[in-house]
C-alpha cells in the first residue's frame, strides 16, 4: 500500500490538527481555561453557562467550518489543476464562486428593485442567493464542456464567466447605495464565525459526499496527469470523468462560497504544499493529503484573524492571502517547479 510509505507524514499531520483544532476553540475575546474547554466538549457541565453556550454555540461551530472550508477549496483546487493540468488553476476558475457572488450581489444590491430588504433579513437568505447562482454557472458549464473537445477550452470559458458576472456586479455596484456596496463589501470578506449548527447540517452532508465521490475518480485522476490521450487508452471515459471531475468541484466551491463566501489562495495553494510535502502526484496519497493540510492551513489562517489578544477580527479573505501567498513563492523558488 503507497499510504503506508507516507504513514509518519500523515500521523504527525493529524495529530498538528488536533492540537490546532482545540486551540482554535481557545482562542476568543472571553478567556476559557483549556480544563473547561475539554469538559464542555466531552458534554459535561461547566463552572460558568456563559462559556457553555460560547463554546457550543460559536467557538466549535467556527472551528468546524474552517476544517470543511479548508478541505473543500484544497480538494477543489486540487481537481482543477489535475484535470486542466494547470499549476494556476483554482477552484475559482470554472466561474462558480462568481456565480455566488452574483447571486449575493443581485440581492443586496439589487435590494432596492427586488424588495430585498425583507429578503436579507432570513439566516439563510444569502447562502440560498450564493447556491443559486453558483448552480446556473455550473449549469452553463457543464453545458458547454459537453459542447467542446478541448479541456483548455472549458477554462477559457469558466474565466470568461467570471468576468461576465463581474462586470454585472461592478454594474449593480455602480447604482447602489453605499450601506448596500458596505453589506456585500463585507460578505465578499469571508467569514468562518456567521454559521450555525442548522446551517452546518445543511453545509456538512454535501462536503461529505463530494469528498466521498473524489474516492471513485482517482484512476481517471493519476490518468489525466498523463494526458487525454494517454487516458483513454487506458479505457477512462474522457467525457464522463470530465463531468464528474467538475461537479464534484463546483459542489465543494458551490457550497464554500455560499456559506463562508468567497475565500482566496487555500484552493491553489495547499495542493502545491501537499506535492511539496510527500514529493508524490498519485492522487491516493494527494486526496487524503490535500485535505488534512487545507484543514490545517485554515485553521492557522483562522487563529491569526482572531488577533490573540484583541478583541477585532480580521478578514479572513485578507488573511489567506497575507499569510500564504508568501509562504508559497518561497517554496515554488526554493523547489523550481510546480508539479513532481
Amino acid at each position: 500500500m503507497i499510504l503506508n510509505s507516507f504513514k509518519k507524514q500523515f500521523i504527525i499531520l493529524v495529530a498538528f490538527l488536533v492540537i490546532l483544532f482545540f486551540l482554535n476553540i481557545c482562542l476568543g475575546s472571553v478567556t476559557i481555561p483549556p480544563k473547561e474547554i475539554f469538559k464542555i466538549i466531552l458534554g459535561n457541565l461547566s463552572v460558568k453557562e456563559s462559556w457553555e453556550i460560547i463554546i457550543i454555540n460559536y467557538r466549535l461551530p467556527k472551528a468546524i467550518t474552517a476544517v470543511l472550508v479548508g478541505s473543500g477549496l484544497s480538494v477543489a483546487g486540487l481537481l482543477m489543476q489535475t484535470l486542466f493540468r494547470n499549476p494556476l488553476a483554482g477552484p475559482f476558475v470554472l466561474g462558480i464562486s462568481s456565480g455566488a457572488s452574483l447571486g449575493v450581489a443581485l440581492l443586496i444590491l439589487g435590494a432596492a428593485a427586488i424588495g430585498g430588504f425583507t429578503i436579507t433579513s432570513s439566516q439563510l437568505s444569502l447562502p440560498l442567493a450564493a447556491s443559486i447562482g453558483s448552480f446556473l454557472v455550473l449549469f452553463a458549464v457543464i453545458l458547454a464542456a459537453n459542447k467542446v473537445r478541448n479541456t483548455m477550452s472549458i477554462l477559457i470559458i469558466g474565466l470568461m464567466f467570471g468576468s461576465l458576472t463581474a462586470s454585472v456586479i461592478s454594474v449593480l455596484a455602480y447604482f447602489s447605495q453605499a450601506a448596500q456596496i458596505q453589506q456585500y463589501l463585507f460578505w465578499s470578506f469571508g467569514s468562518l464565525g456567521n454559521l450555525s449548527w442548522n446551517e452546518l447540517l445543511i453545509f456538512s452532508p454535501i462536503y461529505f459526499i463530494s469528498i466521498v465521490a473524489t474516492l471513485f475518480i482517482i484512476k481517471p485522476l493519476n490518468s489525466f496527469l498523463l494526458g487525454e490521450n494517454y487516458a483513454k487508452s487506458l479505457g477512462i471515459n474522457i467525457k464522463k470523468s470530465r463531468n464528474i471531475i467538475l461537479i464534484i468541484a463546483s459542489l465543494l466551491t458551490g457550497v464554500t462560497t455560499a456559506f463562508a463566501g468567497p475565500i482566496a489562495f487555500i484552493g491553489l495553494a495547499v495542493p502545491h504544499i501537499a506535492r511539496m510535502i510527500f514529493a508524490t502526484s498519485n492522487h491516493k496519497v494527494l486526496l487524503p493529503a490535500v485535505i488534512i493540510l487545507g484543514a490545517i492551513t485554515m485553521l492557522i489562517c483562522d487563529a491569526i484573524a482572531q488577533l490573540p489578544t484583541s478583541e477585532f477580527t480580521l478578514p479572513i479573505n485578507a488573511i489567506t492571502s497575507l499569510f500564504g501567498a508568501p509562504i508559497v513563492i518561497w517554496l515554488l523558488i526554493r523547489k523550481k517547479k510546480l508539479f513532481v
